[in-house]
């Protein structure tokens, strides 16, 4: 299903029929996201995709080797099936001088991450929390460095569209001192794979 096609099942009501139904498909493979999060991808055209993203302590995390704060060469799209997401804007201040962070770009394709510092020096600080619950959708322009954060101990799953903006950059925040280095993506076995599509069903049923 066509982007404009998921964006018109969320404004019916019926993302957790949808999900149901994607969750369902032969052949899903889900990934271990640096962002702390399990992705299922569904749809990808061209500049346009469609996953949806599983937080649960039942499966083993992948690390992160920048930070949790980063922002998306896409514009997002986020729907929540279940649980609490907070959406956490970073508040970036370029400088020299008392840095907190050196800025990374993400360079990414099927075998993994590219991971490059940047020039670039910044101090990072928190801006607006925002709190989004069951069956609320949210927002996020390309360039804006946030977090998405769950709970301790919590469980969530969102659907999440994105579509490419031309010349914007994936970016992480990250030590100062990093250098290049390539983050290969894990892909869960059959396995955890069935654990994750369980997991998300029993939820929504």
């Amino acid at each position: 299903m066509s982007l404009s096609g998921v964006r018109e099942v969320l404004r019916a009501g019926e993302a957790r029929t949808w999900a149901l139904a994607e969750l369902a498909r032969p052949g899903l493979t889900a990934v271990r996201h640096p962002l702390g999060f399990v992705c299922l991808p569904l749809e990808r055209d061209g500049g346009e995709g469609v996953c949806l993203h599983l937080w649960t302590d039942s499966l083993a995390h992948a690390e992160s080797t920048t930070s949790q704060i980063h922002c998306h060469s896409w514009d997002l799209v986020s729907h929540v099936l279940y649980g609490q997401v907070r959406n956490v804007h970073a508040v970036v201040d370029d400088t020299a001088e008392r840095a907190t962070h050196r800025v990374y770009e993400v360079v990414s394709d099927a075998g993994g991450d590219r991971i490059s510092p940047t020039p670039r020096t910044v101090r990072h600080s928190t801006g607006l929390v925002e709190v989004f619950g069951p069956g609320d959708t949210y927002t996020l322009a390309a360039d804006r460095f946030h977090s998405s954060v769950v709970p301790e101990g919590g469980e969530a799953a969102t659907i999440a569209l994105g579509r490419g903006r031309p010349g914007s950059r994936d970016l992480s925040l990250g030590p100062l001192s990093g250098g290049p280095h390539h983050v290969s993506r894990q892909p869960l076995d059959a396995s955890e794979t069935a654990l994750a599509i369980r997991t998300i069903t029993a939820h929504l049923t």
